[in-house]
């Protein structure tokens, strides 16, 4: 399989920042109501058995709690400059690749932080990972053209690193 013609990084970090701003924005709106729910009047406990106000308040930390995860990640991406990678360089944060497995190409762009967030670019998805992810941890250190042994659970998977971007 020949390898995909190369792909617009700066654009893809856009979206990918772009995108975690928006689900910073969604998950800082949702705290703000979580806390004003906790302590709002209504939600006043009437009895001991009455957690309205509790569960309120373990949301909005939890909302709080994901707003700055999302917030450190993007202080990462933010941080984080466009490096060119060749066929010939390992796979490390920065990279964008093509993995093919069973006659399908996916995308992955391996990230600092943020793993599990999808961008669509040039009708492809791209999937971010981290080095800490299953599959950032195996796919770390290696090159283009190499053929893998992927374990996903108890299954292994055939792979071949078509390209590194």
């Amino acid at each position: 399989m020949a390898k995909s013609p190369r792909m617009n990084k700066r654009a893809i970090l856009k979206k990918i920042v772009d995108k975690l701003v928006a689900e910073l924005e969604i998950y800082f709106r949702a705290a703000q109501f979580s806390r004003a729910e906790a302590t709002h009047e209504s939600n006043k406990a009437e009895n001991k058995y009455d957690t309205r106000g509790l569960e309120a308040s373990y949301l909005a930390r939890g909302q709080s709690k994901q707003a700055a995860e999302l917030e450190a990640a993007l202080a990462e991406f933010g941080k984080m400059g466009v490096r060119k990678f060749s066929s010939a360089d390992a796979i490390a944060v920065g990279a964008l690749l093509e993995l093919e497995q069973g006659g399908e190409s996916n995308f992955y762009f391996l990230g600092p932080r943020a793993g599990g967030t999808e961008v669509i670019h040039d009708k492809k998805e791209i999937l971010v990972i981290t080095p800490q992810s299953p599959l950032g941890e195996q796919l770390l250190g290696k090159k283009a053209g190499d053929t893998l042994q992927l374990k996903f659970g108890n299954e292994r998977r055939a792979a071949r690193i078509v390209d590194i971007q």
